[in-house]
């Protein structure tokens, strides 16, 4: 017992791990295996074992490896994660410290596109009922593109031939590497928060996957699904998609295409505005070729039988109105004719002429002998003349 050499858990412990650490191949090493026990912790840490049919490991990814995945780790996934192999003192086991991972088989950013489409799609973004209409005649067409390069140069060429009368407003976005995404964001967030465009094209020319990986962000895809500017995305070449494509309103294959689809011909529009001028005048001249053979059908009554007519009615509704004139005239000439005999009849000349008279004094008459005395001047009516005379 006195030669054993003896050694407490943690000193065991810390010397594996110094003798696991000293091993060169074990500082940098890739390990191949199936997750298990996956785990993100609060802390952004992440916690899981990678598998085969032989054995099991331990493995960590601390939070500043775990947010450069392009990907979302999950149980069953086969991966390939690089790290270095060391012990955990306190439990006296040896683990993988993962600073790099991608899946086995499927590239990461090929696997992150899959499951942020497949999300997306399941939240509604790609909903063709979200979809907003390009307006036909857009005054102004903003950008949102890289300041140099063939897109944008294709973008101005096109809309200047095309469609002088519209304005191209650029924003200059990063659209390639770290932070091109949230540049890309903020141009869109620009436009819309300044309602200075109609229409807005937003993308850049083609590239491998990474190259286009700004247009494949959740960011993009959020702003470009908010805006309330129509957007038509013009990314890559005809045969890359990304998800800005599927959540814009319209796709169009190149930066060329977007800028047709966005502005019509002027020489189109002409021709077309004179096709419906001409197609408007015929269809006038056709209904006044069919009116005017209706016309023909139906003989219409002469205006001046017609005059002819009316003038007869006018001197019959004469005639009428004189007979009631007349009618009424003689009614009322009989009428006064009455009146004046039963005016005559109790007229006080009518009773002087049948021999009486009328006594008067100081201008009143005399009705009584009472009235008056001797000496009092009278004055007498007479049917034909005055007599003055005094009582006795």
């Amino acid at each position: 017992m006195e030669n054993l050499y003896t050694l407490t858990v943690s000193e065991l412990n810390a010397r594996m791990k110094y003798i696991i650490d000293s091993v060169p191949a074990f500082a940098n090493i890739w390990i191949k295996g199936e997750i298990s026990n996956f785990k993100l912790h609060f802390s952004g840490h992440i916690y899981m074992t990678l598998k085969d049919d032989g054995g099991v490991l331990r493995a960590v990814m601390f939070k500043g490896s775990a947010q450069k995945l392009a990907f979302v780790p999950e149980n069953g996934m086969k991966v390939l994660a690089r790290g270095r192999i060391s012990v955990y003192e306190r439990d006296g086991g040896y683990q993988l410290y993962v600073e790099e991972m991608q899946p086995d088989g499927l590239g990461a950013l090929h696997l992150a596109f899959e499951q942020l489409k497949k999300r997306l799609e399941e939240e509604g973004l790609f909903d063709q009922k979200h979809k907003k209409p390009i307006p036909k005649f857009p005054n102004t067409v903003g950008v949102v593109t890289a300041a140099t390069g063939a897109a944008v140069r294709d973008i101005i060429n096109v809309i200047s031939r095309r469609y002088p009368k519209a304005k191209v407003l650029l924003y200059p976005a990063l659209v390639q590497g770290e932070g091109a995404a949230e540049d890309v964001s903020r141009g869109i967030a620009y436009f819309n928060e300044n309602k200075c465009a109609d229409v807005l094209i937003v993308g850049r020319g083609g590239g491998s996957i990474e190259d286009l990986w700004a247009f494949n962000e959740e960011i993009t895809a959020r702003a470009i699904f908010a805006s309330e500017i129509p957007i038509v995305s013009a990314v890559g070449h005809e045969v890359d998609f990304t998800i800005a494509d599927f959540v814009a309103d319209l796709r169009a294959p190149t930066p060329s295409a977007a800028a047709e689809l966005v502005v019509p011909s002027a020489l189109e529009v002409k021709e077309r505005v004179s096709v419906l001028v001409l197609r408007a005048l015929n269809g006038m001249r056709g209904k006044l070729q069919s009116k005017r053979l209706m016309l023909a059908r139906y003989k219409l009554p002469s205006p001046e039988g017609k005059i002819a007519d009316l003038r007869l009615d006018v001197d019959a509704l004469l005639k009428r109105l004189v007979r009631a004139q007349e009618v009424s005239a003689n009614v009322q000439r009989k009428r006064l004719e009455a009146s004046v005999g039963k005016l005559q009849a109790m007229s006080p000349l009518a009773v002087l002429s049948r021999g009486y008279s009328i006594a008067q004094h100081n201008g009143k008459s005399v009705k009584s002998a009472a009235e008056v005395k001797s000496g009092d001047e009278l004055h007498i009516l007479l049917s034909d003349g005055n007599v003055d005379c005094v009582v006795k």
